[in-house]
């Protein structure tokens, strides 16, 4: 029962990352930083119900705010 309560987050966590990427690729800034901000807010509820550990959304924040700077710079 509780990884089925957990899969609705897990899903949001994974097509958040998927359209933070392709926003990366295509190299539009401003759909970028929206993607970042949804991506990172995903993540974030997911660490705070349990479903992931926080440690591991940190560093996922971490990584995809490495590929912002490059695209910024």
């Amino acid at each position: 029962a509780q990884r089925i309560g957990n899969l609705p987050v897990r899903t949001r966590i994974r097509s958040a990352r998927r359209a933070f990427q392709e926003a990366v690729s295509t190299g539009d800034k401003d759909a970028t930083d929206k993607a970042f901000r949804v991506f990172c807010s995903s993540l974030d509820k997911g660490a705070k119900k349990g479903v992931i550990k926080k440690n591991t959304a940190i560093r996922s924040k971490t990584r995809a705010a490495a590929c912002l700077r490059a695209l910024s710079a």
